[in-house]
């Protein structure tokens, strides 16, 4: 399949990247070449610059597109001012999957956000949205709701994943750059090279319908969240040494 990755110069997009060409043509889509500047070169496909906000540049990304990736986030401060968190989450969103719809592509995995435990103890399973009221987690939120609801209106396959705390187990470092040492653990955790192979197969499974799945590596988040649900629709095992922080 060729498949595009939008925000694919960013932590969880360059997992993904990686562990793509190994398997599909790929087109990594991005703002522009200042994205890049704190990754290493890549060179496993095409890259595309272009504004997601931006229905038409979004519309051309997937000419001759079978699945999509959209790991696309703003990564500003969340200033009650700043239009960046709508136009970015929410218009770049809706123009993937509005986009999407229009070309037939029925393959989408999103990268959503959510809290493994919940602050009220409920388990966490597809129908329970998470509570938290910041401008990021109200934007993560909606746009779940926008994918489930391209989902009930035009039958488009989806794939929400809910990440929470998305490291690198591989070099030892947390999102932001920080190093990560025995101590660190948290339930959340995830290692984003298990997140990048869980898109992977959600764009890879036939027929997937709309899926809601947390991600989390840790034997304990089963109890707060449906982590077992996803291993089973995804077919796979987080790989992660997330016993090395504990």
């Amino acid at each position: 399949m060729k498949v595009v990755v939008f925000g694919a110069a960013g932590w969880v997009g360059r997992a993904v990247l990686e562990n793509l060409q190994k398997h599909h043509e790929v087109r990594a889509f991005d703002r522009g070449p200042e994205s890049w500047q704190k990754a290493a070169p890549w060179s496993g496909g095409e890259i595309a610059h272009g504004d997601i906000a931006d229905y038409d540049t979004v519309e051309g990304a997937l000419d001759g597109v079978d699945a999509i990736i959209h790991a696309a986030v703003y990564a500003g401060s969340y200033d009650k001012d700043d239009l960046a968190p709508f136009q970015i989450n929410l218009k770049g969103l809706w123009n993937v999957l509005e986009a999407a719809r229009h070309r037939g592509i029925n393959r989408i995995a999103h990268i959503g956000s959510c809290q493994v435990e919940h602050p009220q103890g409920i388990f966490f399973d597809a129908d329970v949205r998470r509570p938290d009221g910041t401008l990021y987690a109200i934007s993560k939120r909606l746009q779940e709701e926008m994918c489930r609801q391209f989902h009930d209106a035009f039958n488009q396959s989806i794939a929400v994943l809910r990440p929470c705390s998305i490291i690198d187990s591989r070099l030892n470092l947390a999102k932001g750059g920080g190093e990560l040492a025995p101590g660190s653990w948290n339930t959340g955790m995830v290692c984003r090279h298990d997140l990048a192979e869980a898109c992977r197969l959600a764009i890879e499974k036939d027929d997937l319908g709309f899926e809601v799945l947390h991600m989390a590596g840790a034997a304990e988040a089963d109890e707060h969240c449906n982590t077992q649900h996803a291993r089973e629709v995804l077919g796979f095992e987080f790989k992660g040494n997330l016993d090395q922080y504990r």
